[in-house]
Formats: C-alpha cells, structure tokens, sequence
C-alpha cells in the first residue's frame, strides 16, 4: 500500500548513536513490499529496561512474554517485525516469538528473557518462523544503521519515520536519549501506544526506569487517540544502557534525576505527537485542553471523549466551528458536568461561556482558526481544579480509504 506523506509530517532529527546501542535493519520478507521489515537492536550488557503494554485483552504473545520479561529488568536485545502482528495466532504464534528470543540468545550469548520482541500489522496470521529466521540472521551481520533507517523499518501504515531526541545533565554528565515510535491507525492507547522505544546511555534502576516510563507514558501516549482502538500489540519499552558513566538513578532525590524525568517525558511527548501528526488520513492535529474539571483523570476522560468524537472530528475536517458537537462529547462522557456552567471555546476564543452562548459572538476568527492544520479546542467545566490535555486529529475520508484496503 503507498500512501502520501502526512501534510502534518515532521522532518527526522538529527539523532546521534547513544552509547550502548547498535541498530540493524534487514528485510524478512513478512509482507510483498521491497523494503526492510526486520529491526534488530542491540544493547549492552548491564543494561536496564522498563515497559508499559497494551491491556487490549487480545492481546499478542509478544506483549505477553514482554510483561513477564520486562520484572526482571534487564535486556540485551530488540527485535521489531513489521507487516504481522503475530496477534490472534495460539500456540504457533508463542512459538515464533520464543523462537526469535532463543535465537538471538544463542547469538549474543546471554538468556532468551533479556531478547524483546514487538510485532505490528495484519492481526490473526501466525509470523512465518522461516522469514523470522532469515530475516535475524541477516540482520546479525548487516551494518550499523541510522535512527531514522530503524524508525522507517519498524512502520506500517506510517508515511513518515517519527523520531525524538533529548538530552540532559546527570550527576555532572551529559547523557543521551533517543526515541522512535510507528503508529498511525488503531491508536487509542491504555498504558501505551503502538510501538514506541527510548534508549538512553544513563544509567538507571530498572525500578525508577519503570515509575519514570510509566508517569511520562500516563501523561504522553496515554493522553493521544487517533480512532478510538486499542491495538492488540501496544508497547513502550525504555532501556538505559548505563555508558555514560554516571552513578545510577535510584530515585527522585538523586542527583540530576528531575533533568532526566523531563528529559524522557520530553521525547515521549514528541513521540505521541508524530503518532497524532501521521494519523490515517489525517489533515488536522488537533489539541483538547480541559479545565475546571474535578479531578485530572475526570478531565482527560472528557478530553478524550471530545477527541473521539467521529462529529466532532468531522466538523474540524470541514472548518465547521460546530461546538455543539462539543457540549455533546461533553455530556457523553459519563464524568460530572454541569451544562449551566459550561464553556467552550475554539483557538482563544469563546463561543459559549457557563452554559449560554456568548453575545455577539463573531465566528469570523474561528473559522480562521480552524482553516489551519493546528486547531485548539478548550473546554471549561467550571467545577474545580482539574485540567487535562489530549491530542488527536481529524477524521476524513482517507481514513476510510487506508483501512477499507489495509489488508491488500
């Protein structure tokens, strides 16, 4: 399937190679398309790793074995196959990804726990072992590739390689951190969203890692909706290798851990948002800021509400400054809402303040707002201090058009 790149595509990075970490790619031939579809990453010794997963309970083997994997905290490997996502397949779908863990533990020597599989693409056929097999031992002896080569590889319906970077100072030491992720369809995350890795040559503890991954992912991919599904195979995996040489992180108290928390919540964030920006037949990013919520949680359950909203989409694919859709999305939510107290506004302007609309209202900015391709919708509830911020983007009839054909 060839597919136009998002008008909303952002340019790669310029991502250095973090100490620690050697990317290959190669092509197992899961899919009849002339480019590579096998990642295969490797870390260093010592390295550690947290994860966040699906809780789709559907969910593939790849996310199952990865839950167990990633208690022990410790990783050595990362393999991404695209094209299948080796979900809805039984016991013959385990079997191949055991079958990649014990290969690629026997090749760099260590136990097929610390080799992390992730696989994306048509759900219920089994990962042809064969391909897999090939496809690893090629990759085994390809070259060293760049990010932006591994963030292209791990994609599907993706037309552009999404990457983030950041860096922080820790203990006196300047580390690294570098993210790619693939998601386009199928993105309503619970813990997670599609696939999205994070290395980093800093040394932490696997149990920080993991609060800190888990509080940026709450706050980041949790927080983005393109078509209101949950994938079957969502994972975010982050692994800090420990080269830059600072004392490991153990908690918040540490030196230097606050810089690094920002830092990984900083490129989760850049990654969520490419993950909205390629949105399948996307036009349109689109922010919902809510205020005056009673809780946080309270807010992005409306927030996200609004943002799945297929009339509320629709209406800012037209330019349609329809915020009766809001109020709508709004009520639906099932969160405490009072329509006397309710306002709605459109990129800085109200069109409706505690419960009426604004007299003398002039649509005329808002129509200008939402002629562009960033559009702000706020949304104050008036009941107390609870805020949230979702992301998500328009709904148009290429959406239908990508997904009436995914399969083909």
């Amino acid at each position: 399937m060839d597919l136009d790149r998002s008008p909303l595509a952002r340019p790669f990075p310029v991502a250095l190679p973090v100490a620690g970490v050697t990317p290959r790619v190669a092509r197992a031939g899961y899919k009849e398309w002339g480019r590579c579809d096998l990642t295969y990453i490797e870390v260093a010794p010592g390295t550690t790793v947290a994860g966040v997963f699906t809780r789709n309970v559907c969910c593939s083997s790849e996310v199952e074995l990865g839950r167990e994997q990633v208690r022990l905290g410790t990783a050595r490997a990362l393999v991404v196959n695209a094209g299948n996502s080796n979900a809805f397949t039984g016991y013959r779908g385990r079997a191949a990804v055991e079958g990649i863990m014990a290969q690629v533990a026997e090749n760099l020597g260590c136990a097929p726990s610390d080799v992390f599989v992730s696989s994306t693409g048509v759900i219920g056929v089994p990962l042809p072992q064969d391909k897999a097999r090939e496809g690893l031992a090629a990759a085994f002896t390809a070259a060293e590739c760049s990010w932006e080569e591994a963030a292209t590889t791990i994609g599907t319906t993706d037309t552009f390689a999404k990457g983030a970077v950041a860096t922080a100072i820790v203990g006196g030491q300047e580390i690294s951190l570098v993210g790619i992720v693939k998601g386009s369809g199928m993105i309503a995350p619970d813990m997670a969203t599609m696939l999205g890795y994070v290395f980093t040559d800093a040394a932490v503890e696997p149990a920080f890692l993991q609060a800190l991954l888990s509080a940026a992912s709450d706050a980041t991919f949790n927080c983005i909706t393109v078509d209101s599904d949950t994938s079957t195979s969502d994972t975010v995996l982050a692994f800090a290798t420990g080269q830059a040489g600072n004392t490991p992180l153990a908690s918040i108290e540490d030196a230097g851990a606050d810089a690094f928390a920002a830092a990984l919540h900083d490129v989760c964030r850049q990654l969520a948002h490419l993950v909205v920006r390629d949105g399948e037949g996307a036009a349109k990013f689109i922010e919902v800021a809510v205020t005056g919520a009673t809780s946080d949680d309270s807010a992005r359950r409306i927030g996200l509400a609004v943002a799945n909203s297929p009339l509320v989409k629709t209406a800012v694919a037209g330019g349609d400054a329809n915020w009766g859709r809001v109020v709508m999305a709004v009520g639906k939510a099932g969160e405490p809402a009072d329509r006397d107290k309710l306002s709605i506004g459109f990129g800085g302007t109200w069109a409706a303040r505690e419960g009426q609309p604004v007299v003398d209202y002039d649509e005329a900015p808002v129509a200008r707002h939402l002629a562009g391709d960033e559009v702000t919708i706020a949304v104050d509830l008036g009941l107390g201090e609870g805020r949230a911020t979702v992301w998500t983007c328009d709904l148009t009839a290429g959406y239908i058009a990508i997904n009436a054909d995914y399969r083909s």
